[in-house]
């Protein structure tokens, strides 16, 4: 079963909705049969590369709202997460263009075809952005994390800015308009069913017990180990 996974590492809800997915996909018994391919979006594909002020600055800004009314929409994320065991420090957040991010996912998902060092590294990239008051278009800070998931340092570098990987990107983004998805975390199973938001643990594993019985009738799983996304993966020549 194929699973396409349309985020953006300058999204919050998109880093709990592939956490609690990711939990769903572990406890699924049929984890080592569901192929998971990340595919980019952005919400704010025009805002510089930084933006002098904080998250609530940024939302406020946008928006047209308060800095009050702000800070409530980041304190809900935070009040949603908590339980999932995803943590955010708004406060340090550097808010940054994710472009150069998403051309490095696919980079990584060029080196590594089984797509789990492109999921590590995402999750990286979020923990750095939501967490570690990293800038997620800074060169040297995405090198290092790519570095930090086996990557060489010297392709990832030359990935940051490079035109045939910023034209994958696009064409995941005018998919995802093509397929009327607007906002993310936009789930996609066996190419035919949508899952939005950063739904429950449960709703994902319903869905995935649903999509697969449709796909696999009066099939029974007999041997295999469920596989996760969270295994090492194997790292070409980059």
């Amino acid at each position: 079963m194929h699973i396409d996974i349309w985020s953006d590492i300058a999204c919050p809800w998109c880093f709990l909705g592939l956490t609690r997915f990711a939990t769903a996909l572990a406890r699924f018994e049929h984890a080592d049969q569901v192929e998971v391919r990340l595919r980019s979006f952005q919400l704010d594909p025009g805002l510089p590369e930084s933006f002098d002020g904080t998250e609530v600055d940024y939302l406020a800004a946008t928006k047209g709202i308060g800095v009050d009314v702000a800070r409530r929409m980041t304190a809900q994320v935070a009040a949603a997460a908590a339980p999932d065991g995803v943590a955010y420090d708004f406060d340090s957040v550097q808010v940054a263009n994710s472009r150069r991010a998403h051309r490095l996912l696919h980079h990584a998902r060029q080196c590594d075809p089984s797509g789990r060092v492109a999921w590590n590294l995402e999750l990286a990239l979020f923990r750095a952005h939501f967490n570690e008051g990293m800038s997620i278009a800074e060169p040297g800070i995405l090198v290092g994390l790519a570095a930090s998931q086996g990557l060489d340092p010297g392709p990832a570098l030359a990935a940051l800015d490079s035109r045939l990987l910023d034209e994958a990107v696009a064409k995941d983004i005018a998919l995802a308009t093509s397929m009327g998805i607007r906002g993310v975390p936009a789930f996609v199973l066996a190419e035919k069913y949508v899952l939005s938001g950063a739904q429950p643990v449960a709703a994902f594993e319903a869905a995935l017990a649903r999509v697969w019985g449709e796909l696999h009738p009066g099939v029974q799983r007999l041997v295999g180990v469920p596989g996760g996304l969270d295994s090492p993966g194997q790292v070409g020549n980059c």
